[in-house]
């Protein structure tokens, strides 16, 4: 048993190699890095090669087999956004102490599909979840909208009319269209009391494996409790959630 589970670990040493080197890699360079003899290095990867884990091009070297494409398409087939978000969500209350928002977006519309609820004692602000806001009214709408394109961006505008929810909201084209040029530069978002007096939130995005936007994450609170620290915890735990969901980027 103890040898059975040696050669797993030396075969995942030779697989993490693979997996962080830019391309192809050499026998003797993978062997030296996973800490084998070449010998050994080199049965684990024949092993490795007939199952379509791992690949040998013509000059010789080794690469991923196409096979982990396989894994990984059927893995994140089965992944369910809200399970992969919960544990990060659930930090993130704990450490603000505040309402935390999983939001997606259906139409025109920002849906919240799951939420934690942190340990303030004082007023909360509690989002049902499957409650719906317009999308220029809220910190992840205005994420969605700034991922659009400028027609997307004014087609939405046309439909819905911008209509105002409180004096905060952003109504006119100019003001919307200065709101998104900053979200897309600091991927982050804010709602200043817009949707409801008293209560701001910011947003972040949470992307997938492609890099495609699927989902936010957001803060909510009454404004007068919230802190410029929380913008770093909320950015880390949605790259946190899109890393989970296979999107390479630094967490």
């Amino acid at each position: 048993m103890s040898s059975s589970i040696q050669v797993i670990d030396r075969a995942m040493a030779l697989v993490g190699v693979l997996s962080r080197a830019p391309g192809p890699v050499s026998l003797t360079r993978l062997a030296g890095e996973a800490e084998l003899h070449t010998a050994s290095a080199h049965r684990i990867l024949g092993a490795l090669m007939a199952h379509g884990l791992v690949e040998k091009t013509g000059a010789g070297e080794y690469d991923l087999g196409v096979r982990w494409l396989e894994v990984g398409n059927r893995l994140r087939a089965r992944l369910n956004i809200r399970q992969v978000a919960m544990p990060f969500m659930q930090k993130l209350a704990e450490l603000t102490g505040e309402t935390v928002n999983l939001i997606v977006r259906r139409g025109d519309e920002a849906v919240y599909v799951e939420r934690v609820t942190g340990g303030q004692t004082m007023i909360q602000v509690v989002q049902v979840v499957g409650a719906h806001a317009p999308l220029h009214v809220t910190a992840v709408g205005k994420i969605f909208l700034a991922e659009d394109s400028a027609s997307g961006m004014l087609g939405y505008a046309e439909r819905t009319g911008l209509p105002a929810y409180t004096p905060n909201t952003l109504i006119t084209l100019e003001t919307l269209r200065a709101e998104l040029d900053i979200v897309r530069r600091e991927q982050l978002a804010h709602d200043r009391e817009e949707a409801e007096l008293g209560v701001a939130c910011i947003g972040a995005p949470i992307r997938d494996a492609e890099g495609k936007l699927v989902a936010g994450l957001s803060i909510s609170a009454p404004a007068d409790r919230h802190k410029p620290a929380w913008a770093e915890a909320l950015q880390k735990a949605a790259a946190q959630t899109g890393a989970a969901l296979g999107y390479l980027a630094n967490v």
